[in-house]
C-alpha cells in the first residue's frame, strides 16, 4: 500500500500540531505518523498535567481530588488534537512508527508512504542519568508521575530545575514530605541567582527540604519498597524517588542517519535556524532539536518549518526561529518568568548593559498581596546610534511573582519588535496590577524609582 502527501510529519507533539496546520494553510495535503496518542509530551506527561497537579494542590485539593483533576483536564485538552479533532482540519493520521527508507519515504509499519517534504518532531524523553543503582530502582520520571493511584508519605525530587521545584512544592502543598537534591550549589541553576533564592525561600515555606550542592552518588529500592539515595554527606530515604533533571532528545532510530541527517550523541537532529537539516527536504522541529525544550517553542518551530517548506515568501527570505526572543516560566509560586540573557551573559555580551532591579517589596499590589517574595530585573544594552538614549534595547528580563510568567510577555514583546525601553515606562499602566511593576522597574533608566536607579551590569 502506498501512499503519497504534500508533507509527512512524523511526531504528533506541539510541533508537529502546528507545522500540520500550517501546512494545511498552505492547502498542502498532510499526513502526520505519530506512535502513540497525539497530543505529545505536553499534553499527557509534561504541560498540561503538572500545571494541573499545582493548581489543584494551590487550591487544597486533596491527592485524590487532584489527580482526579489533573485526569479529567488531560482528557479534555486531548480531545480537541486527536485523529477526529485534525480531520476536521483535512490532516490525516497514522498511528504506528516511521522510518525513512530514502529523503523521500517512510516505512509505517509495513506501508510506504511518500513526500517532497517531511518534518520530524519526534520529541524527547526523561533524561535518567548514569547513577548506580537508579534505573533498577524503577524512579518516577514524568512519564510515569501522573499514573500513581497512592499518594506518598515521602519523596525525594532528584533534579533542582523547573519540573523539580514544581513538583516538589506541588507535592509539599499534598502534605507528602518532599525533599529536593540539586547537584549544583543552587536550585533553578539557570536562571538569576536572585530567582534561586526566592524559589529556593518559597520551597522551604511550605516545608520542602532543599539541598544544594548534593550529587546523588548510589541509590537503591530496599525490601520493603523504599528508595534510599546516598550523596556524599548524607544517606535519605523516602516512599518514591522522583528523577527530574531533564529531558533527552528523541532523534535515533528513525533512519535519519543513513540519509545523512546528523544526530548527535544525545540524539538531538541538527538543524540551522530554518528548521532545515542538513538534508534537503527534511526540517525538524521541537525538542528533539534539542534546543529550547519549552511547548511554545516546539510549535514556533513547527511553523517555521512548514512556513519556510510552503510560502511564497520564503522563497525569497526564509523565517527563522530567533531563541533571543523565546519567554518561558517556571510555574513555582511565585512564578518565575524569563526572557533574553541573565545579568551574568549580558556582561559578557554586552558590558556596557544597565540593570533594573526592583523588588516586590517596592510594588503596591505585592504589599497588598502579602506576596511580596520576588523581583523584576531588566537589563538594557545600548542601541546602535542612541547608545542609552530612550532606554537603550532589552535585552533579558527575569520577573518572579505570582504572575511572573504573564508579566515577562511586556519584555519579550520589547524585544521582539526592538523597541526603546522608554516605551515601557511612558506605556500607562493600570494601578494597581501586577503589570504596573513593570513600569515602576523601567522607569528606573531615567531616574529614581522607588528608592532604586539602574547600575552598570555586574561584572562586565
Amino acid at each position: 500500500m502506498n501512499r503519497t502527501y504534500d508533507m509527512v510529519i512524523v511526531g504528533g507533539g506541539a510541533a508537529g500540531l502546528v507545522a500540520a496546520k500550517e501546512a494545511r494553510r498552505h492547502k498542502a495535503t498532510v499526513l502526520m505518523v505519530q506512535n502513540g496518542p497525539i497530543g505529545g509530551d505536553c499534553t499527557f506527561t509534561g504541560c498540561v498535567p503538572s500545571k494541573t497537579l499545582l493548581a489543584a494542590a494551590a487550591a487544597g485539593a486533596s491527592f485524590d481530588d487532584a489527580l482526579h483533576r489533573v485526569h479529567r483536564t488531560v482528557a479534555r485538552i486531548a480531545a480537541t488534537e486527536d485523529a477526529a479533532a485534525l480531520g476536521e482540519h483535512g490532516i490525516d493520521v497514522i498511528d504506528g512508527f516511521a522510518r525513512f527508507t530514502s529523503p523521500r519515504s517512510v516505512d509505517v509499519d509495513g506501508t510506504t508512504v511518500r513526500s517532497e517534504r517531511f518534518v520530524v518532531a519526534t520529541g524527547a524523553r526523561p533524561t535518567v542519568p548514569p547513577i548506580t543503582g537508579l534505573r533498577e530502582a524503577q524512579p518516577l520520571t514524568s512519564d510515569t508521575l501522573f499514573q500513581q493511584r497512592t499518594q506518598p508519605g515521602s519523596m525525594i525530587v532528584l533534579g533542582g530545575g523547573p519540573i523539580g521545584c514544581e513538583m516538589a512544592q506541588a507535592f509539599a502543598r499534598l502534605d507528602t514530605k518532599v525533599t529536593i537534591i540539586e547537584a549544583l550549589d543552587r536550585l533553578l541553576p539557570r536562571e538569576e541567582p536572585e530567582a534561586s533564592d526566592a524559589i529556593a525561600a518559597a520551597l522551604t515555606a511550605v516545608g520542602v527540604e532543599v539541598r544544594v550542592g548534593a550529587a546523588a552518588e548510589h541509590v537503591e529500592r530496599q525490601v520493603d519498597g523504599m528508595v534510599r539515595v546516598r550523596t556524599a554527606t548524607a544517606e535519605l530515604v523516602a516512599d518514591e524517588l522522583l528523577v527530574a533533571i531533564g529531558r533527552t532528545p528523541s532523534g535515533s532510530g528513525f533512519g535519519l542517519e543513513e540519509l545523512g541527517v546528523v544526530v548527535d550523541r544525545r540524539g538531538a537532529i541538527e538543524v540551522d535556524t530554518t528548521m532545515a537539516t542538513a538534508v534537503p527536504g527534511i526540517w525538524a522541529a521541537g525538542d528533539v532539536t534539542g534546543g529550547l525544550q519549552f511547548t511554545h517553542a516546539a510549535g514556533r518551530m513547527g511553523w517555521v518549518a512548514a512556513a519556510n517548506a510552503f510560502s511564497r515568501i520564503a522563497k525569497v527570505k526564509k523565517f527563522r526561529f530567533d531563541t533571543r526572543v523565546v519567554p518561558w516560566a517556571t510555574f513555582t509560586s511565585p512564578e518565575v518568568g524569563r526572557v533574553g540573557l541573565t545579568e551574568a551573559e549580558a556582561a559578557r555580551e554586552h558590558p556596557r548593559a544597565k540593570v533594573a532591579f526592583l523588588p516586590l517589596s517596592e510594588v503596591d499590589r505585592a504589599i497588598a498581596s502579602d506576596a511580596e517574595n520576588g523581583f523584576i530585573k531588566l537589563i538594557a544594552a545600548p542601541k546602535r546610534g542612541l547608545g542609552h538614549l530612550g532606554g537603550g534595547r532589552l535585552v533579558g528580563a527575569t520577573v518572579v511573582a505570582p504572575t511572573g510568567g504573564d508579566l515577562v510577555h511586556e519584555a519579550a514583546l520589547a524585544m521582539q519588535t526592538n523597541m526603546l525601553v522608554g516605551r515601557i515606562a511612558q506605556t500607562v499602566h493600570a494601578y494597581p496590577t501586577w503589570a504596573a511593576a513593570m513600569q515602576q522597574a523601567a522607569l528606573q533608566f531615567f531616574g529614581t524609582s522607588a528608592g532604586h536607579t539602574a547600575r552598570p551590569v555586574a561584572g562586565a
